[in-house]
């Protein structure tokens, strides 16, 4: 395949614009091929998507941009190749030249042709990019003349995103209009949008409206609490609420993985009998790219790897019936923390950040899953038997008029509990908070806001045993 920059180069008078002029690249060893997709509002709006092969950038202009959806086309038209330098390029190709418009960095990262397939132009090639905006398979199929077709392949990125969320650089944060009136944007500057060494996109975006906080608010949110939080995510199995678009009613449960440099890409047989891809967080990295990944709210296995079978942590959930006051719901904790007390077992309070209050017990890594349950359900089942008309131990929503259903089921494989420290993405965004004994009467289940939880890093952990009793 010939790597020629004659074209480009015979389009352009270099005089007149930054953009860079360029030569072939001598093939290197070096593993990761870049890719950049740039919005381009010139003539007509449109996105080019480049790909670096063989020391240039195979480049595809793409009227409507890529689309998540597999059942979504979209045309894609062959254009010359380009200077891999062409990738940084931001800025204003000046009027009466080849291209004149407004050109933004959309994505960046790399990709990679997939195995048994060939790169010649001629044939369809599948392949998979791993950006921040755009993730995962996709392909791209060859039609007549320099027409192609680029198609989102199924994987665990399917509607992933509307690309039409982005509006800003992935490079400098700024919007088209700003790089063409040449404004930096004054509400966040790329180093405020820049945590832990990862760039938080479109971080002014509004997530929900009560109270109005944005996603960079949130990713601050999680650096400061994470010396606090990651312990309890260490080796554990998670689930995230991911909520793309900032609207409550677009979020979804995501519990798969996905390449992440922070996270760790765990291979589970399923109830089924079907193995899959779950995860763990490895650290702080990962968790921030959860963050900017849009998901807000982490649950987690009641087990650690490696005795992924073994659960340590055992949870219950008190959810009352709507109409219960708030004093049935305390009094309802103090009754279930007075049976463990019985059993000599050490337990922590936190709020859920919703209806109730969750009561938590480290333990030993022993049993298996079948005794774990068992045994919650028996808690369970003791409090409805010594209380019959306060509590309940059967979930379904008849048996719970004007009672507190004990929820023990989450005391299973698989299932999972919102961890200490997670958001709670309810009407209002709350968190679920360690509080002391003490403060059972002070704190309601959903009155930790964000700031109220950042005030609370600066005082005595109340779980700060949690780790080393009833191991």
């Amino acid at each position: 395949m010939a790597n020629d920059l004659k074209k480009y180069q015979e389009k352009r008078d270099f005089e007149k614009t930054l953009e860079p002029k360029g030569k072939v690249e001598k093939k290197t060893k070096k593993k990761k091929l870049h890719f950049v997709v740039q919005h381009h509002i010139a003539r007509k709006d449109h996105y080019d998507l480049r790909l670096e092969w063989n020391g240039t950038l195979k480049s595809w202009a793409i009227p409507k941009g890529p689309s998540y959806h597999i059942n979504e086309k979209r045309l894609a038209i062959h254009v010359e190749d380009h200077p891999l330098q062409y990738r940084h390029f931001e800025g204003i190709i000046p009027k009466g030249q080849y291209g004149a418009g407004t050109v933004m960095i959309w994505d960046q990262g790399y990709w990679d042709l997939e195995e048994k397939t060939t790169f010649d132009l001629k044939h369809p090639f599948k392949f998979t990019l791993k950006g921040q905006r755009l993730k995962g398979k996709w392909t791209l199929i060859p039609l007549q003349n320099e027409e192609w077709l680029l198609c989102k392949e199924k994987d665990n990125y399917e509607n992933y995103y509307d690309i039409n969320e982005f509006t800003t650089s992935i490079q400098t944060g700024r919007t088209m209009k700003e790089i063409e009136t040449k404004k930096e944007k004054r509400k966040t500057s790329l180093k405020d949008a820049i945590i832990e060494g990862i760039q938080i996109t479109n971080p002014n975006k509004k997530i929900f409206t009560t109270p109005k906080i944005t996603k960079l608010e949130i990713a601050h949110y999680y650096q400061k609490v994470a010396k606090r939080m990651l312990p309890y995510l260490d080796h554990r199995i998670i689930s995230t609420i991911r909520c793309p678009s900032g609207k409550k009613e677009e979020c979804f449960f995501k519990k798969h993985f996905e390449a992440n440099d922070g996270l760790k890409k765990v291979n589970i047989q399923n109830s089924n009998g079907k193995k899959e891809d779950y995860y763990y967080i490895k650290d702080i990295t990962g968790l921030i790219q959860e963050v900017q990944m849009n998901s807000y709210e982490f649950h987690l296995w009641g087990s650690k790897l490696p005795k992924i079978n073994h659960p340590d942590m055992l949870v219950f959930d008190l959810d009352p019936d709507e109409k219960m006051s708030l004093s049935q719901v305390r009094e309802g904790v103090k009754d279930l923390k007075s049976i463990l007390d019985d059993l000599h077992l050490k337990s922590f309070l936190k709020t859920s950040g919703g209806k109730g209050y969750h009561v938590v017990v480290p333990t030993h890594s022993f049993h298996s899953w079948k005794e774990f349950r068992f045994f919650a359900k028996k808690i369970a089942e003791i409090m409805e038997l010594k209380w019959p008309t306060k509590y309940v131990s059967n979930m379904r929503l008849k048996n719970r008029k004007n009672k507190i259903f004990i929820d023990w089921v989450r005391n299973t494989k698989s299932a999972t509990s919102v961890a200490p420290y997670s958001l709670r993405m309810k009407k209002k965004i709350t968190v679920s908070m360690p509080i002391s004994w003490k403060e059972l009467e002070k704190v309601t289940p959903n009155g930790i806001t964000i700031e109220e939880a950042l005030k609370r890093m600066k005082r005595k952990d109340p779980w700060e045993n949690f780790f080393e009793i009833n191991q």
